[in-house]
């Protein structure tokens, strides 16, 4: 045999031996599975990720729309409690509503824009309204009393600065009280039979 030969059996030996001790031992169990907590648990645990996860969500939308409603809101309020708590509207949207004051609207066109006043319970309101185009009921008829509402800001000159204004048109009850009485209809146009 050659030196080569010897060596191969000696490693064959040691293999064996090896082996055989190995054999002899007990044998270990090994999990393929990994350590996990009861099922239940678990699902209780993902439940308070969501339920943490969609209150956080319902927060953060509701202090959107809180916000956004505190900004967009507008105060109603008559000629007489917008004077009163002037101070404290300043600066805010506000819908204030009265009587337009017979005699007071005026037109300018270079710029565009009506001046009129309003009244309310004896509390009198300059408002200006920088349009060419105003509703088709807001018109001063001296017979009648216009309600308006105009919705702007107080400016800090003292007037009011509306953006918008509306004018209620006046019940058809109102009007034929008015023309019984001779007075002509303050919102259109008289038929020609109604003339005669």
């Amino acid at each position: 045999m050659t030196r080569l030969d010897d060596e191969l059996e000696q490693a064959l030996e040691q293999s064996e031996a090896a082996k055989a001790e190995d054999d002899s031992a007990p044998p270990v169990v090994r999990s393929t599975e990994t350590p996990t907590a009861d099922p239940a648990k678990r699902r209780r645990m993902q439940n308070i990720g969501l339920l943490v996860a969609l209150l956080a969500m319902g927060g953060g939308i509701l202090t959107l729309v809180m916000t956004s409603f505190e900004d967009a809101a507008v105060y109603s309020k008559g000629v007489d409690e917008l004077l009163r708590d002037k101070d404290r509207l300043d600066g805010r949207s506000v819908r204030v509503a009265g009587t337009l004051v017979k005699g007071t609207l005026k037109k300018r066109d270079d710029p565009c824009e009506y001046r009129f006043k309003m009244q309310k319970n004896d509390a009198v309101l300059d408002v200006r309204y920088a349009q060419c185009v105003v509703p088709d009921t807001f018109r001063d008829v001296p017979e009648t009393n216009v309600e308006v509402t105009a919705e702007g800001k107080l400016s800090e000159a003292g007037y009011f600065e509306a953006s918008q204004i509306m004018a209620k048109c006046p019940s058809k009850y109102d009007m034929k009280d008015q023309q019984k009485k001779g007075v002509g209809m303050p919102h259109s146009v008289m038929p020609a039979s109604a003339r005669n």
